[in-house]
Order: structure tokens, then sequence, then C-alpha cells
């Protein structure tokens, strides 16, 4: 009885163990699919074969967790923070999937030992629940492993569990895609803020370390504010030392005092615009030839949109100028040269009709004299070259391009004396008519302004003076080659009439061509070259004059800067007393605002 006893007692025990492990398969069969563990950071492609050999071989190995264990398992994966971030670019650890599983292969999991190391393994990285059929292959694995392994597995459970539940989530099709979802989604605290702090991936400077725009001209006049006006003035004062005082075939050499002063003004109105332009050139002997002269002009434009596409252009100026001892009117043996006064004005219309423009101007200009001054004291009237001349001018280009603009002009013209005849008994009222052709252009800073050639002539009332005509030449362009140097041509054709017995008059054509250079931001270099042609009508007469000219500017600050010039002129004439030169050299001080 004693013996059969422990054989009962072992039968039954052995039933209970049998109906344990069948209740053990029936919930691993029955429970919800767990979730796949994610991919370590080992990553590599691996068959299908290896894995299954592998598994059969380690299966021998593990023994079924209890169901508490279980269980317990199954909370902590439930509990388990979100999947991280992995790097999706190739080549972050090497792939070698031939390495042979007993020489220790990346895929092995680790072996049960006794090592006590592995007691507490940490925790297992979220995983991800694999698919049911999957799943249920794994635990029917399990269930076909020797239970005798089980006491020795129990230390490895949490470890073997999920680098198991690891390798078949390797052989899963659709890991790759659910992995590329979750970096997108896997966001770390400080990356979510430096999306939502710098979305252009890109840093701004801070504001105190931005570089200030530096200013195209630093030292230009800031100017004065005047109701809706920007006025910028400046004074310039120096010495020039020069071999002829005034210019003129019996001129010596003189110290001179130099006063000039200049103003801008500008509007800042939204549509319309305004412009008003100044100077005032004083000059008094110190020592040597004695000169005493002024002279100055003041004008100003006026432009208006009007409507239907009319644009209107109104000027107005007037100049005080001494007629020079070079003129052809200059009176010999007076100690002061008659001050020549003009009065100017003009009002313009232009209009574009497709590629078409029109421009209509109507101009009238007044010339009055005041009295030379003579040697002896006695005073003598010009009154009889006072005269007004009044022209209009019909303009008519067809804008080949922006850049392009061939235009003709057409003008006509009276000039009225204010004594009809002069004090020689000459009737010096003229009849003017022009014609001319030319090119405008603009090319914005690069090249703009225009030029014409044509003819002019004026027939004077008297027949028995000839009429003054021929050709005539008028350019103003600008030029710039590189940025900081401009260089400009202008040329300008002016009839001169006169009220010397038996004689119409002269033209004159002026031509001049400047440079300007920035050498540095306060340092500005500038030179010129002149020719003028005067020829005389009803003598055979002509004058030429060369001038060559260049200085520097250099500013000490915004305001105030030293200034030089060294200027030399010729003139050469047919006719007798006429010839000069003068060489001269400037050194002065320059203030604006």
């Amino acid at each position: 009885m004693s013996g059969a006893q422990p054989e009962k007692s072992r039968g039954r025990r052995g039933k209970a163990v049998c109906a344990l492990l069948l209740a053990t398969s029936m919930f691993a069969l029955l429970r919800p699919g767990q979730l796949h563990a994610q991919e370590t950071e080992l990553r590599g492609e691996v068959s299908e074969s290896a894995i299954l050999s592998d598994q059969q071989r380690k299966a021998k190995q593990l023994a079924l967790a209890t169901q508490g264990q279980q269980q317990s398992a199954n909370s902590a994966q439930d509990d388990a923070p979100p999947r991280t971030y992995l790097p999706a670019s190739a080549g972050a650890v090497p792939d070698d999937t031939n390495t042979d599983a007993a020489t220790g292969s990346i895929f092995d999991p680790p072996q049960a030992t006794d090592d006590t190391a592995t007691d507490n393994p940490t925790p297992p990285k979220p995983r991800r629940r694999p698919s049911s059929a999957g799943q249920n292959a794994a635990d029917l694995d399990k269930t076909k492993a020797d239970p005798r392994a089980t006491g020795k597995s129990k230390k490895k459970k949490k470890a073997t569990t999920a680098t198991t539940d690891t390798t078949q989530a390797a052989t899963d099709d659709t890991d790759g895609a659910d992995q590329e979802a979750a970096n997108r989604r896997a966001l770390t605290v400080d990356s979510a803020g430096r999306q939502k702090l710098d979305p252009g991936a890109e840093r701004t400077a801070a504001i105190e370390g931005q570089n200030k725009k530096a200013e195209e001209d630093p030292f230009q006049p800031t100017g004065v504010k005047w109701g809706s006006f920007v006025i910028r003035p400046s004074i310039e004062q120096g010495m020039t030392a020069t071999t002829n005082g005034d210019s003129s075939s019996a001129g010596t050499s003189a110290l001179l005092s130099e006063t000039a002063l200049r103003f801008t003004a500008v509007s800042d109105w939204r549509e319309n615009s305004a412009t008003i332009d100044g100077y005032g050139l004083f000059r008094e002997t110190v020592s040597g030839y004695r000169v005493h002269d002024a002279q100055g002009r003041i004008e100003g434009q006026l432009n208006v949109d009007l409507d239907n596409e009319l644009r209107a252009i109104a000027k107005l100026g007037y100049e005080a100028v001494p007629e020079t001892a070079s003129s052809p009117n200059a009176i010999a043996g007076v100690s002061t040269q008659p001050l020549r006064q003009t009065i100017d004005g003009s009002l313009g219309v232009e209009k574009a009709v497709g590629k078409m423009q029109y421009t209509l101007t109507g101009a009238v200009s007044h010339d009055f004299y005041g009295d030379a001054e003579l040697s002896d004291g006695t005073t003598l009237s010009q009154k009889d070259q006072d005269n007004t001349l009044y022209t209009a001018t019909l303009r008519t280009g067809y804008e080949i391009s922006p850049a392009l603009t061939p235009f003709s002009e057409i003008e006509v013209g009276r000039r009225a004396y204010d004594q009809r005849i002069d004090n020689e008994g000459f009737e010096r009222s003229s009849t003017r008519l022009g014609a001319r052709a030319g090119l405008q252009l603009d090319m914005g800073e690069k090249l703009s302004g225009e030029f014409s050639a044509g003819w002019l002539r004026e027939a004077i009332d008297d027949k028995s003076l000839e009429a003054i005509s021929g050709a005539t030449v008028n350019a103003d362009l600008k030029w710039s080659p590189e940025r900081g140097t401009t260089i400009g041509l202008t040329g300008k054709t002016t009839v001169e009439t006169t009220t010397t017995a038996g004689e119409s008059g002269d033209i004159l054509y002026s031509g001049r061509l400047t440079a300007e250079r920035q050498i540095r931001a306060n340092l500005t270099a500038n030179a010129a070259l002149g020719v003028d042609w005067r020829d005389y009508v009803g003598i055979d007469g002509h004058d030429r004059i060369l001038s060559a000219e260049t200085g520097l500017t250099w500013w000490l600050n915004r305001y105030a800067g030293l200034t030089s010039r060294v200027r030399t002129e010729k003139l050469t004439s047919n006719l007798p007393g006429r010839d000069y030169t003068a060489n001269s050299i400037y050194l002065g001080l320059k203030v604006q605002r």
C-alpha cells in the first residue's frame, strides 16, 4: 500500500502538470496578440530559414513561463513608453547575415547562464504587437519545448522573450512602412520645439548683431527739411592764384578771394515734383590785377501729371552775369563791364500715343543790359541790346524700345528788340527757324541722355545784315562705365547777337567732356576738357578756346571738406587783340548741410 500510494500520488501530480500545461497552451492561443518589439539599432536582412533554424535550436532551451509571469509581462508591454525615433539611413551598423550562430551572430538571443548579473535585466524596449498567426506559431513552438528547461529559463525569461519578439519583428513584411511612420511621429521635446521656433531650419541673428546697410554715399548732404521741400545748401570759400585776373588780352596776375554759394531744393510730394537750383559766385581782388564781379542764377522746374496721359513741365529762371572781357560785345577801355540779366521761362506738354511721343514747348527769354562804367567815371548805356526771344518747339518721337527713342524737332521763333532801331541805325529784330533730329537714350544709370544735330537760321529784319545761320549740335549724355565713375558729354549751339555796326553776330559751339571718380568714400577726383568755337557772321573771323581742369575734394566729415583745382585756358583768334592765356590754382574749404 505504501508503495502504491506514492505511485498514485505521482500519477495525480503528472495529470495536474499535464492539465496545467494544457491550460497554459489554451490561454496562449486565446490571448490577444502582443505588440511587436521595436527594431533594435542593429539592422540587416535575415533569411527566413536562418530564423527558423535558430528558433528550433533555442526552443529546446526555453521553458514556458507561468500564467502570472506572462500577465505581468503583458502589463509591462502595455505600459511601455512610445517607440523612439530610429535613423532611416543605411549603414548605421554593419550588416552581416552570414555569421554562424555558434560563433555569436548579432541576431542570436542571449544564452541561458547562471550569471547573477542577468537576474535583474534592463526593461525591454517598446514592442509592436505581432500578427495573430505569427504569435500563435511561436506559442506552439514553446509548448513543444522540453519542460525540464523551465527552471533554468526562469531567470532569462524576460530577456529571451524580448529578443525572440525582435527577431520576429525583423521578418514582418510591413515593418519598414511602420518604422517610417514611427520616424515621422516620434519627436522628442527638443526637436518639436526646434520645429516650432525654427521652421525654416535657419537661425536669424540677433538684432544687435546684424550689420547696418552701408550708405551708398556716406558724405552726401543730409539736407534741411523746410515745409514739403528738402534743401541742401553749401558754401565754399577759397583763394585763387591766377596769371590773368579777368581772362582778357590785357589781364595780369592776381590773388583773388572766391566765395561760392549753392543750394538745391527737392519736393517730397506724392505725385508731382518740383526742384529749385541756385548758385552765386563772388570774386574780389586781394592783391594784383583789380577784379570785382558777381554772378548767379536761380531756376525752378515743376512737373505735373494731367488727365488723358498728359504731362506738363514748367520752368522759370533768373540769371545775372557781367559781360566777360572775351565776349564779342565787350567794351574796351571800361572799368566795369555791363551786367547782363536774363529772365527765362517755358511751358511744355507731353503726351504718349502708343509708341509715339509728342512734346510741344513754348519758351520766352528776355535779356536786358546795365550801363558800362568807363575809365573816366562816366557811363555808357546798353539799352539798345535789350531783346526778347519767343520760340515754339514741336518734338515727335517713336519708341523703338524703352532704351531708344529717335526724335525730330521743328523750332520757330521771333527775336524782338525793345529798341526797334539801335543806336547805329540798324533794325535788329529777326525771325528764327530750325530743324533737328536726334536720339534719346535711357539705359538707367549706365547711359542716359540725348543728342541731336540740325540747322538753325535767324533772318534779321534789316536787309543790309546777313542772316545768322549754321549747323547745330546739341548733346547731354551721362555714362557710367563702372560704379563710382561718371563721364559726361555736353554740347550746345548758341546764337549770339550784337549791336556792332555792320555785324550780324556769331554762332558759338561749346563742348565739355567731364569725368568724376570716387577714389574713396571721402575722396573724389574730377577732370574736364573744353572746346569752344565761335564763328562770326558778316566778317571773316573766328575764335577758338581750349580749356582743361582737374581737381580733388577730400571730405573731413559729412559736413566739411577741402577742395582744390588747377585750370588752364587759352583763346586763339584771327581777330586782333583777342588772344590770351590764363592759368590758375585754387584751394578752399567747402561746408554743406
